[in-house]
């Protein structure tokens, strides 16, 4: 079947074109691109005149792994979600399991690095799952240095992971932060030589802990110029909080002297984890100028009392999933802050998309809408739909082309390397494939909240993934499945 969008305004990052057009696709492949292009009995014609056209979003940074929170994603105007950040592990049963699940965007994941420390430091068996893996993140056994056969031991697993079509490596040093610089230096060495990029959440800054073992936006300069691997800085914004100028300076110092250095970012002030996770432990939260109260359980909507009530919930539940305020949304100077994150040239919009959990301990469901009650962070339903608000339509620092390169060209372009399939994605010229995503540019606005995290953004008019109609009208097709894996492939 072939579907001729007729008459958008469509915007082609990889080519530069922005003009009024027509995009016949067919096979899941864009066949052609022009202007009054001929439909063919049969053809499903589509008036997206005053509308824009583009590339669908590649999303390098979720961690949603359900239906549930795909289909927020999809009606935010993404076509691929990716776990690039912290991975899943074993490869071949995260993939195996999204297949025999189905999944309405493309999906794809990276070895994980704290699962492979964790196997061999703590002796915790990974089961591709990301609740076990939040769970994980508050252990303390696997966050410390390796001894050298311990090293070698991980290394090897990150090795086999890559060889089974991982995306590259996710690095979750932030949660392991007191580490051996040196693990770090070895990895990046062998993800170099595998031509795979790293994905890594920094450790912490100098500013926040003087007693870190190097600073973590510093680290990731120095790695990438020593080793020459590709190295991504996952969202810069949360990471570098009131810090941003100076490690916006210094990544862009680095990436002058020849550090592939990549940067991602999202439109929000506040950040989720589990609250195990080392950096929310009263010490360091009073290290980054935060206090307990910065911290919200996400599935109760608790603000957490004071400093006991945090080490309890810690210590209970440290894979339970919390909110960190780390900006004030409410305060001009703070939301200047986020603002350089995402106006920092070349920065490219990543989500940190969470799942939607709900009070009967679920995390799946495929009703839709969804059911009601559901918790999560709003990024996970509104980044894009948010940063097209703000960069495009608002501040007017973005043209429409170049919202295209930041949320769909230069995430596919990170990934070109470790997996040629995606060289036909983030963009819409002949042969690119047939993600497509319809806004109508004066109605975009995210709708979620931190209060009522599950309401879809507006504005996305139509979907395609692989050519397949995921949404019509403005309306989720319940019955579309078309997402593929997303696969590495080993030199």
């Amino acid at each position: 079947m072939r579907t001729l969008l007729r008459g958008g305004r469509v915007i082609d990052p990889a080519t530069g074109f922005d003009g009024t057009a027509d995009v016949l696709v067919s096979d899941g492949v864009v066949t052609a691109v022009g202007e009054g292009l001929t439909a063919e009995p049969g053809d499903v014609e589509i008036d997206v005149a005053g509308l824009v056209v583009g590339p669908g979003f590649i999303d390098l940074h979720s961690h949603v792994h359900t239906i549930a929170g795909q289909r927020l994603q999809a009606m935010d105007g993404v076509t691929t979600a990716l776990d690039l950040e912290a991975g899943l592990m074993p490869i071949e049963r995260a993939y195996a399991e999204a297949a025999a699940a189905g999944r309405p965007l493309h999906y794809g994941f990276s070895a994980s690095w704290g699962a492979a420390r964790a196997q061999v430091l703590a002796g915790i068996e990974p089961d591709a799952n990301i609740d076990s893996g939040l769970a994980v993140l508050g252990n303390p056994v696997w966050q410390r240095s390796s001894s050298p056969t311990e090293l070698a031991a991980w290394l090897s697993l990150v090795d086999g992971e890559l060889a089974a079509g991982a995306l590259g490596v996710g690095v979750l040093l932030g949660y392991a932060p007191d580490t051996d610089p040196g693990e770090f230096l070895a990895l990046a060495r062998l993800a170099k030589e595998a031509g795979a990029p790293t994905y890594t959440h920094v450790r912490e800054l100098v500013e926040v802990n003087p007693a870190t073992p190097i600073d973590g936006s510093a680290e990731i300069a120095i790695v990438a110029a020593e080793t020459g691997a590709a190295m991504h800085h996952c969202h810069v914004n949360s990471t570098s909080g009131h810090q941003i100028e100076r490690v916006l300076a210094a990544l862009e110092t680095g990436r002058a002297a020849g550090s592939r250095v990549t940067v991602e970012a999202y439109p929000y002030g506040a950040g989720s984890t589990g609250i195990g996770a080392a950096f929310l432990s009263p010490e360091r939260l009073k290290m980054k100028g935060l206090s307990p109260s910065s911290v919200i359980m996400l599935e109760s909507g608790e603000r957490i009392a004071d400093e006991g009530r945090l080490l309890q919930v810690r210590a209970e539940d440290p894979g339970a999933p919390c909110i960190l305020e780390f900006l004030d949304e409410s305060s001009p100077h703070d939301l200047g802050l986020l603002h350089q994150a995402l106006a920092f040239p070349d920065a490219i919009v990543a989500s940190d998309a969470l799942p939607v959990y709900w009070k009967n301990g679920t995390s799946e469901s495929t009703e839709w809408p969804l059911p009601p009650g559901g918790a999560t962070h709003p990024r996970t339903a509104g980044t894009y739909a948010k940063t097209l608000r703000l960069m495009v339509r608002e501040s007017k620092a973005w043209t429409w082309l170049e919202a295209f390169r930041r949320c769909s060209y230069l995430p596919a372009r990170v990934l070109d390397e470790v997996a040629p399939g995606a060289l036909a994605k983030g963009r819409l010229n002949v042969g690119a494939d047939a993600d497509i995503v319809v806004i109508d540019p004066h109605a975009i606005t995210d709708a979620a909240t931190y209060f009522d995290p599950t309401r879809p953004s507006v504005g996305v008019r139509h979907l395609f993934v692989s050519g397949v109609p995921v949404v019509t009208d403005g309306n989720l097709r319940t019955d579309a499945f078309p997402g593929k894996p997303l696969r590495g492939e080993p030199r």
